[in-house]
């Protein structure tokens, strides 16, 4: 195989085998630093080896094997390590001994090592930049560059949070154990936030000159579908991959043939992703199964399954989605979610009564640097005639957002409403 073609190869048995690996690694060393070290050493030896020898027929159990080797060497080696240690050192010679398919008994408990990493990744000790981060590093498989690209930040600067958020876990002694009852249910809501922050971050894009970065939203996605499996009965992460699957289902269309966005209004429905739209549906439908009252994710993807279910704009259930903003509103109350109720208020008993309840918002300070205030307002002000004021509210908007797409967006938008 020529060394370009394996090292192709190798790039996506990484991207798929990597947060396996170093699940496993992370449960036998106790530490996600040396778990990522070793993983890396596993990967260097499969780009030395493979191009050579051929991909192997179970590459993953081929780059466990290799690193579950290092680190009995590493434990082995080791001068300084504590009691636990010298401990988990002679367990693992042991089970290896015992053991012949030794990496098949790593693999064994895969599930609760993926759904560990996951919630060390996003521990609430750490800052939520660096549990985006350190979770698409870990569990997305990027690279430190990849992750920097995604979010227009410099490479060392994620670095930097990577590095930091590995030493703060390890400082803090978080343990490496799947915590239960209300703890957990803490834990998840965080692991939610993460997938759930990446996800928005990559369907629109908060700066730079693209519109969406779809690679983000499938990390995402990729991830609350994996969460999903390993807690099935977590009505909330059902309703997030629900919202996820809907509006991922959307990406073709939200981007006209210049990469400029195009308006939910405006989008070509034959371009959804039906079997996105199926994916979600049914993920909501498990969610509501579990019982109890939707939860905030679950709500907002019932907001989307209603557009979804729309074969056209004009068919769209507004006053439903108006009905479930109102309870979300009641369940997550924030200025943001007031917002998307206005519009949907709007569109359910018209534009007046959409912006009164905008106007309700200007003096809210967390909005003060928002775009999507004036733009919501502009908009409503078009349809009421007040071609001047909406203007006026569209260069603001222009004025606040640092997407380059949507920049020309609302500068189109305003130039169509002379004053």
């Amino acid at each position: 195989m020529p060394a370009s073609d394996a090292h192709r190869a190798i790039d996506a048995v990484w991207r798929i085998e990597s947060p396996k690996l170093i699940a496993g690694l992370a449960r036998i060393v106790r530490d996600v630093g040396v778990a990522e070290d070793l993983a890396q050493d596993a990967l260097v030896a499969a780009l030395e080896r493979w191009p050579e020898s051929g991909i192997p027929h179970n590459p993953g159990a081929w780059l466990m094997a290799t690193a579950k080797h290092r680190a009995v060497d590493l434990l082995r080696r080791s001068a300084r390590l504590d009691r636990k240690h010298e401990e988990l050192g002679r367990e693992l010679v042991a089970r290896e001994i015992a053991a012949p398919d030794f990496e098949a008994a790593i693999d064994d408990d895969v599930g609760d090592d993926l759904l560990r990493l996951v919630l060390i990744a996003c521990h609430p000790v750490l800052a939520t930049d660096a549990r985006v981060a350190l979770t698409l590093r870990l569990l997305g498989g990027l690279t430190t560059e990849e992750i920097a690209r995604a979010f227009l930040v410099a490479a060392p600067t994620i670095a930097q949070r990577v590095v930091r958020a590995k030493r703060t876990l390890s400082e803090a002694r978080v343990p490496f154990e799947v915590p239960r009852g209300a703890e957990l249910a803490v834990r998840l809501s965080s692991v939610l936030e993460v997938l759930y922050l990446i996800f928005n971050e990559g369907y629109a894009a908060t700066a730079g000159d693209d519109w969406m970065r779809p690679a983000l939203c499938e990390d995402a996605l990729r991830l609350g579908r994996v969460l999903a499996e390993l807690v099935p009965r977590e009505p909330e992460v059902h309703g997030l991959v629900a919202l996820m699957e809907i509006q991922a289902s959307r990406a073709r269309a939200r981007i006209g043939s210049g990469g400029e966005p195009v308006r939910l209004s405006d989008q070509d429905r034959a371009r959804w992703d039906r079997l996105l739209i199926r994916r979600g549906l049914a993920a909501l439908a498990r969610a509501e199964q579990l019982g109890g009252a939707l939860g905030p994710y679950a709500l907002q993807a019932a907001i989307a399954a209603c557009h979804a279910r729309a074969h056209a704009f004009a068919d769209t259930d507004w006053a439903r989605i108006a009905a479930l903003y109102d309870a979300l509103a009641q369940l997550a109350p924030s200025p943001v979610v007031e917002l998307n109720r206005a519009v949907a208020v709007a569109m359910a008993f018209g534009p007046a009564a959409g912006l009164e309840l905008a106007d309700a918002l200007m003096s809210e300070p967390s909005l003060r640097g928002y775009h999507l205030l004036p733009s919501v307002r502009g908009d409503l002000l078009e349809k009421l005639g007040r071609s001047a004021e909406a203007r006026l509210e569209f260069e603001r908007a222009a004025a606040l957002t640092r997407n380059a797409r949507e920049r020309e967006l609302l500068l189109e938008r305003a130039a169509a409403n002379p004053g």
